[in-house]
Order: structure tokens, then C-alpha cells, then sequence
């Protein structure tokens, strides 16, 4: 069977796995998360649905890849702010990014991959290929 994983690339650490250990024990800590958005994934019977709760992006902040066997979604938001009000001067920078890779099965249609954002919600269509597919065989009697 194919599933969809997670794509987690293994390099060379100076602490070797520590880090695995402080996530899993800060794991409550809300200044400690990356800021990945949560992605649920299901299989139907033709293709792969993926759904990503991404609030306050726009679409032009998304950036959406494939590249072999690898979707990345991907997106890097600044915003600057400036008011003059009473004499005061405020400026405010926000930074906000993400990516998430994850490696597609082998029966995934690559050229048809479908992506909708509504309503902060990133969802991804990924086909299978009609070999994929189930077929039912005719049995014939003789």
C-alpha cells in the first residue's frame, strides 16, 4: 500500500538527535513550535485530499512544488506597518514562514495535482493514475 509521509531530511548535527528530545519535551510550549500548519491527510478511492489550515495567508504568500516525488508547500509573509499618529512614530515587522515536504506514493498523478485556498484552508487534490486504480474483472462462465 502507498502512503503519503513526511519528508524530514537527516543532516549532520553537532548534538546529534537532542534537539528530537527538546521538541518532544517542549511540546506544549507555544514559542518552542515551528509554525508548520497541521496537514490532514485522506485516500479515496481515485485520488489523495490534503488539507492544510494555513490562516492569514493570501495566495500569492503560498508557493506550491513538485519536484520528482517531492511536494513542498512553502511560504515566506513579511509585513510592514508604519503609523504616525500624535506625534508618535510606530513601526512594526512581522515575519511569517513555513514549509512542509512530504514524499508523494508512487501512483500520484503529478500534472494534475489541484490546489484550493478558501477560507485559510489549503487543499490539495493529488490524482492517482489510472493504472492505480481498482478495476473490477469480469468473470466469465464456460
Amino acid at each position: 500500500m502507498n502512503y503519503l509521509t513526511t519528508y524530514k531530511p537527516r543532516g549532520l548535527k553537532v548534538l546529534g538527535d537532542f534537539d528530537r528530545v527538546l521538541d518532544s519535551f517542549f511540546d506544549d510550549v507555544p514559542f518552542w513550535r515551528n509554525n508548520a500548519p497541521s496537514v490532514d491527510i485522506r485516500e479515496e478511492e481515485d485520488k489523495y485530499i490534503m488539507e492544510a489550515e494555513i490562516p492569514g495567508f493570501s495566495k500569492k504568500d503560498l508557493d506550491i512544488k513538485v519536484e520528482d516525488n517531492l511536494l513542498t508547500i512553502a511560504s515566506n509573509k513579511e509585513e510592514d506597518k508604519e503609523e504616525n499618529k500624535n506625534g508618535y512614530l510606530l513601526r512594526e515587522r512581522r515575519q511569517a514562514s513555513f514549509s512542509r515536504c512530504f514524499v508523494l506514493p508512487k501512483n500520484v498523478d503529478r500534472d494534475k495535482i489541484d490546489a484550493n485556498y478558501k477560507n485559510g484552508v489549503l487543499t490539495l487534490s493529488l490524482p492517482k493514475t489510472p493504472e492505480a486504480k481498482p478495476k473490477t474483472i469480469d468473470v466469465k462462465v464456460s
